[in-house]
C-alpha cells in the first residue's frame, strides 16, 4: 500500500477534485446517519443505554489491570492460549510465529482494525505469507491495494463501476459488469474456496468478557464464523480496551453498536467464541500499542471507550467531504484524529485540526466520548509542543493581538471591508486557502457594532 507524507489538507484536496464522488460520498454517509437517527428515536431508553455503556467503560478503564488478569485466567481455563503484545511489532511477530509453528503460508482474515493499525497484512506478505481479507469491503480495497477508508464501510469511497473493473481483473467477471448482485455472487464463489482451504483464520474482537473469558465478533456477512469454524487454528487480535466486566453487560453494547453504525437493530451475526472445538487451537493476542499511554493521559483516556461503530465518521462534515484516506491513518474521522496523535504526535499532528469542532461527533457517540473537546485539547497540546506550521502560529498570534484590542479590531474590520470592496484581488487568489473552496462574501456597508450603535441610539 502507498505510504504518504502528505497531510490531511493536501489529501482532502485530491479527493475534492472529483466533485461527483464527493457529493455521493457525503450523501451516502448522511443517509446512514439518518438511518441511525430513525432507529435511535424508536428507543425511548436510548440515552439511558448510552449512559450505562459509558459508565461500564469508565469502570473498565479504571480497573483495566484487574479485568485483564481476570479475562486471561478465564480464557486459559476455557482452553484458549493467551498472548501479550506490547506494540504492533510484537503483535505481528506472535502471529507469524504461530503460523510458522503450524506450517501455514496462507491465512484468511475477517475485518480487524487492530491488524490494520499494526500493519499485519504487509508484515506477513514480506514474510511470504498470503493473507486474504474475507469481509467483502476489505477484500475490495485489498484488491485495489488500498487501506480501508471507513472502519465499518471499508470501500465506501469506491463506485460500483470501479469495483466491477477490479473483479474483472482479479476474479474474472465479465467486462463492464457492475451489478452489485452479480459482483456479490462472484465474491461469494471466490471466498468460498478460500474458507475451505485455509488452515488458519484470524478475526478481530468486538467485545471480550472478563467474567467468562469469551470474546464476541460482530459481522453482517458471517465471514468470521466461516473462517474460524473451518480452520485448524483460530487467532483473535484484540486491543486491551475491548473488555467488558460481565456477560450481562453485553446486551447494552450490542443494542448500541449497530444502531449507531448502520441503523440496524442488531448485527446479523454476533458470534461468541469461548472454547476451541476438538482438534482446534484458539489463540488470542492482547495488544497494548500505545493504549496504556492514552490511559495515562487524563484529557484523552475517554477515547479508549470507543466501540468502533463509525457513527462519528458518518456525521462529520469534514470526513464526509474529505474521504477516509485523507486521514492517512488506520482509523479515520474524528475518533481517529484523537487516537492517532497518541501513537505518533509528529506524524499525525495535522489530524486534530481536521475538524469544525461542531460537536456532532460527540452527540452521536454511543458511549459518550467527548470527541470534539478532545480534538480541541489535542490542538492545545500540539501548539505548546511547537508542532503546528509556522504560518499558523504567526497567524494565531496576529489574531490574538487583534481580538484583544478593540481599537485594532475596529481598524482591521474597516481595512477588510475596504479591501473586499475596492481591491478584491488581494484576497480572491490562491494564496488565500479560504478562497480555494469558497466565494468570498460581499463586503457589508458597516460593521455589526456600528449598526448596533446606530440602532440603539435611535431607540
Amino acid at each position: 500500500m502507498e505510504v504518504t507524507t502528505k497531510d490531511h489538507a493536501e489529501l482532502a484536496e485530491n479527493f475534492n477534485r472529483d466533485e461527483d464522488r464527493v457529493d455521493w460520498h457525503d450523501e451516502t454517509l448522511w443517509w446512514v446517519r439518518q438511518k441511525r437517527d430513525k432507529m435511535v428515536h424508536q428507543l425511548p431508553e436510548w440515552e439511558e443505554l448510552r449512559e450505562a455503556a459509558s459508565a461500564i467503560k469508565n469502570n473498565v478503564l479504571g480497573n483495566l489491570h484487574n479485568y485483564l488478569q481476570q479475562f486471561e485466567a478465564n480464557a486459559r481455563a476455557n482452553g484458549i492460549t493467551v498472548h501479550w503484545a506490547a506494540d504492533a511489532e510484537e503483535h505481528n511477530q506472535i502471529i507469524h510465529r504461530l503460523l510458522n509453528e503450524h506450517k501455514v503460508t496462507r491465512m484468511v482474515k475477517s475485518k480487524s482494525m487492530l491488524t490494520e493499525e499494526c500493519g499485519l497484512n504487509e508484515y506477513l506478505h514480506e514474510q511470504g505469507i498470503e493473507v486474504i481479507d474475507s469481509d467483502l469491503g476489505e477484500r475490495i480495497v485489498q484488491l485495489a491495494k488500498e487501506p480501508p477508508s471507513h472502519i465499518v464501510l471499508p470501500c465506501i469511497h469506491k463506485k460500483k463501476e470501479e469495483i466491477g473493473e477490479l473483479f474483472h481483473q482479479y476474479l474474472g467477471t465479465p467486462l463492464d459488469v457492475s451489478d452489485p448482485q452479480v459482483l456479490t455472487e462472484a465474491a461469494r464463489g471466490h471466498l468460498r474456496e478460500i474458507f475451505i482451504t485455509r488452515k488458519a483464520a484470524l478475526t478481530g474482537v468486538n467485545f471480550a468478557i472478563a467474567e467468562t473469558g469469551e470474546f464476541v465478533v460482530c459481522t453482517n456477512e458471517g465471514n468470521a464464523d466461516m473462517g474460524a469454524h473451518l480452520a485448524d487454528i483460530h487467532i483473535a487480535s484484540m486491543g486491551i480496551e475491548k473488555l467488558i466486566p460481565e456477560k450481562k453487560h453485553l446486551g447494552i453494547f450490542l443494542r448500541l453498536l449497530t444502531r449507531s453504525a448502520t441503523g440496524q437493530p442488531i448485527t446479523t451475526y454476533s458470534s461468541h467464541f469461548k472454547t476451541p472445538r476438538k482438534g482446534q487451537q484458539m489463540h488470542i493476542v492482547l495488544v497494548d500499542n500505545g493504549r496504556t499511554v492514552q490511559l495515562g493521559r487524563e484529557d484523552f483516556r475517554n477515547s479508549l471507550k470507543c466501540i468502533r461503530c463509525g457513527a462519528c465518521m458518518n456525521t462529520c462534515p469534514v470526513y464526509r467531504r474529505s474521504g477516509g484516506h485523507s486521514y492517512h491513518n488506520a482509523v479515520a474521522g474524528p475518533i481517529g484524529s484523537i487516537l492517532a496523535p497518541n501513537l505518533d504526535m509528529e506524524k499525525y499532528k495535522d489530524l486534530p485540526f481536521a475538524s469544525t469542532l461542531c460537536g456532532s461527533c460527540t452527540n452521536v457517540c454511543p458511549v459518550k466520548i467527548d470527541i470534539h473537546d478532545q480534538l480541541y485539547k489535542w490542538r492545545q497540546v500540539l501548539v505548546k509542543k511547537g508542532l503546528v506550521p509556522t504560518g499558523k502560529t504567526i497567524g494565531m498570534k496576529v489574531m490574538g493581538a487583534t481580538l484583544s484590542s478593540p481599537t485594532i479590531y475596529r481598524l482591521a474590520g474597516k481595512i477588510g471591508r475596504w479591501t473586499l470592496k475596492h481591491a478584491p484581488f488581494a484576497v480572491n487568489n490562491n494564496f488565500n486557502p479560504w478562497y480555494k473552496q469558497r466565494d468570498m462574501p460581499e463586503p457589508p456597508e458597516q460593521s455589526f457594532s456600528e449598526w448596533y450603535k446606530e440602532n440603539r441610539i435611535k431607540k
